[in-house]
């Protein structure tokens, strides 16, 4: 008869509990830590910030008859060929099962932030170009994929979505985040969660809380941020992503928030994770953060202090490898405690079953990068593409016969990708290593979808000039975009201003394409192009999607996930501002973006008719429809994106002129129509208010249907009255806007 714990038919949690009761305290802390094998032969720079100061030697031999709770990167630390990569984890599995005395195996987390972080895998766009392509269905798919693709070889957990919200685009970290409004963040964010989930993969939430608003928009640093801009700005993804995905894993942040770094912040973890949100599921760290409270946040004076201080906190696991929770005495109950959440989550993956094996080695070769996960990257890719701006110089003319195409990110595959693709986050250390998938720069790209231009290097010669430049991502510093590679100014890099203005001074028509982890400031340009095209970080087929684009194969759908700026420093900003953060005589700086949030152009053209409400009073807990007709009125198929942003006149706070609130991406035929219905709940108006509760008031409020943030691009306005008292919400409250297109 089998135990309790290895009883298939029993729930998670009494199986978690039956075999706790069975360890020794030893084996309890073991699986509370991990190791990263063959992080210490990587060579060159850092993989995780100050891997190899703060990585220690690990006696596997003395470790492993304890147990082990994780494996780090198995697969994403050093390129290897996919079928040796299940072999060499099934072997290291079975190693780790043989040590110790209950037979558990260890629950293997890998990155999947542009897909699998594996050489060989298929590179996704960035999370900005999801973003972009406002489309949480598309992206749900792609992140199916992922973690089917992830689980056929052994992984368990991903760690992914970013969910942190754009404050300041300097930040380099702007490449994984998905957008500078929470509501396009939560929305596309936990519809990768449920894609990835659904594949039965871990989905983990970074990073919590506060990181993308840090000081100077450094990496690492203080955020400087009050608890409503916390509660209405930051947590609101977080709280989508766990409540409607159903995320089972939430990565601690590296920051502090006014003085309490995240690893140790009670309040955080443990208060508004689990007492208010319910969250059941394991806290990790990110990597080194447990060892930070001592080295960089200088809380405690030792390794064990650090550990005592996070386990306190509300983290039950210490990643990417055991250097804390290994170093001391700790509290048996607070042990229990994040020892029954790992051991849950191991019993939901199947890891206590008798019958467990990871997958099997074989002699057929493993693709990581299959046709239809490259057709769901193109599609992503096309549709985040946007086109800012248009004179009528795009579509190219079919008549064109030379075309220069110059700049530094021309003809370079790394324009594509991001800092967490293999490709950047690996293989910078491996140079001999070739890519492992097929990346198509912009040229290559070109000459594929226009095989009668001849393509030339000088625009004087030319009949137009294709200028590319960008970003190339690295790590902490070895990038112009990516984890530790922020930015003074949001100028070009590497003078490649000069660069586009010597391509205009030639006097041949410009095309602009920006291929970048974040914005850049084009004010100095944008008016003397003929049209400028932004792409961020397309991956592997973003040459073929920004190609398709300039040649017109493609219709331009994507629309602005953060805003453009016009000067260098005269917006590291977001849209959502109060009255006195926008333009105003108070002050000689104008932070009016050059292309504002949830812009983009098309080729073709659409109708937006006056749109009906069924109801323009309601309570402060019902809700109204908005029905919207939407009419193609160009010559040919196209994608138009309805967004529904809700201005407050009058508030008990200073509150953004306008939010984003819902959002409809509507394709159509050329003549056709549909009907968009926005349903609009009450609760969607809520705001955290003098007193720190969230609240609905009544009074009215402005329904806005927009082409973008600006109020240029409002194509109608509802005026709207919520009546009835003043209600406080909590985690019940409605966070969607209902929509149906038909």
């Amino acid at each position: 008869m089998i135990p309790p714990w290895q009883d298939p038919a029993l729930p998670a949690g009494v199986r978690a509990a039956d075999l706790l009761a069975r360890m020794t305290p030893q084996e309890k802390i073991a699986q509370l830590y991990g190791v990263w094998p063959g992080s210490d032969e990587t060579p060159g720079g850092d993989m995780a910030p100050l891997q190899h100061a703060l990585s220690e030697d690990v006696d596997l031999t003395e470790l492993l008859p304890h147990g082990l709770g994780q494996l780090t990167r198995p697969f994403g630390t050093s390129p290897v060929e996919p079928a040796e990569g299940v072999a060499r984890l099934a072997s290291l599995q079975e190693r780790v099962r043989g040590a110790n005395r209950f037979r558990l195996p260890a629950l293997a987390h890998e990155e999947c932030l542009t897909g699998f972080t594996a050489w060989q895998a298929t590179i996704f766009p960035t999370p900005l170009a999801w973003g972009a392509s406002f489309h949480p269905a598309l992206v749900k798919e792609m992140a199916s994929a992922i973690g089917a693709s992830m689980r056929s070889v052994g992984a368990h957990q991903g760690l992914a979505p970013v969910l942190d919200v754009v404050r300041d685009p300097r930040w380099g970290r702007t490449e994984e985040s998905i957008s500078e409004d929470p509501y396009l963040v939560a929305t596309v964010g936990t519809a990768y969660v449920q894609g990835l989930e659904e594949a039965g993969i871990v989905a983990t939430l970074k990073h919590f809380a506060g990181y993308s608003a840090s000081r100077g928009a450094r990496n690492h640093a203080p955020a400087s941020i009050g608890p409503r801009e916390l509660a209405d700005v930051i947590l609101p993804p977080f709280e989508m992503a766990l409540r409607d995905g159903g995320a089972r894993s939430v990565m601690a942040a590296y920051n502090d928030i006014d003085g309490l770094p995240a690893h140790a912040h009670r309040q955080l973890l443990t208060e508004l994770l689990r007492d208010d949100w319910d969250f059941t599921g394991t806290v990790v760290s990110d990597y080194f953060g447990v060892s930070f409270l001592e080295t960089a946040h200088q809380l405690v004076d030792s390794p064990a202090g650090a550990a005592a201080l996070a386990l306190a906190a509300g983290v039950d696991v210490e990643l990417p490898a055991v250097r804390c929770l290994g170093a001391g005495p700790l509290d048996e109950e607070l042990v229990d405690r994040a020892a029954l959440r790992v051991l849950t989550q191991k019993c939901e993956l199947g890891l206590l079953d008798p019958d467990w094996a990871p997958p099997a080695a074989s002699s057929a070769p493993v693709d990581l990068d299959p046709p239809h996960m490259r057709l769901l990257a193109r599609r992503l890719a096309e549709e985040s593409v946007v086109l800012l701006s248009n004179d009528g110089t795009l579509p190219l003319a079919p008549e064109a016969r030379r075309i220069a195409v110059v700049g530094p990110l021309a003809d370079d595959p790394a324009a594509m990708l991001g800092c967490y693709t293999f490709p950047r986050h690996v293989l910078l250390d491996h140079p001999e290593v070739p890519m492992g998938v097929a990346v198509p720069t912009l040229l290559e790209a070109l000459r594929a979808e226009l095989p009668d231009v001849e393509f030339v290097d000088d625009p004087v010669a030319a009949e137009l000039c294709v200028v590319a430049v960008g970003d190339r991502s690295g790590l902490f510093g070895r990038g112009t975009s990516g984890e530790g590679c922020d930015a003074a100014d949001l100028e070009l890099p590497d003078a490649q201003g000069a660069l586009l203005d010597k391509a205009l001074a030639s006097e041949t028509p410009v095309v602009l394409v920006v291929l970048s982890g974040r914005p850049y400031a084009l004010g100095r340009w944008a008016d003397r192009c003929g049209a400028v095209v932004q792409a961020f970080f397309p991956g592997e087929e973003g040459g073929p999607a920004a190609a398709g684009v300039l040649s017109g194969r493609v219709n331009p759908s994507g629309r602005l996930p953060v805003s453009v700026p016009r000067d260098p420093a005269g917006q590291p900003w977001t849209y959502l501002a109060p009255p006195l953060g926008q333009r105003a005589e108070a002050s000689s700086l104008d932070p009016t973006p050059l292309f504002p949030f949830g812009h983009g152009l098309s080729y073709t053209t659409y109708d937006w008719q006056e749109p009906a409400v069924d109801a323009d009073a309601f309570p402060t807990d019902g809700e109204t429809t908005l029905r919207l007709t939407v009419r193609n009125t160009g010559k040919r198929p196209g994608a138009e994106v309805v967004q529904l942003y809700l201005h407050d006149p009058v508030g008990k706070v200073a509150r953004p002129v306008a939010r984003l609130v819902g959002y409809a991406r509507v394709p159509l035929e050329a003549g056709e129509s549909a009907e968009v219905h926005f349903t609009f709940p009450a609760d969607l108006a809520a705001y955290t208010g003098p007193d720190g509760n969230r609240i609905v008031e009544p009074g009215e409020l402005e329904l806005r249907l927009a082409a973008s943030c600006a109020e240029g691009d409002v194509r109608h306005a509802v005026p709207v009255t919520l009546t009835g008292p003043e209600r406080v919400v909590g985690r019940e409250r409605r966070m969607r806007c209902d929509v149906r297109v038909k």
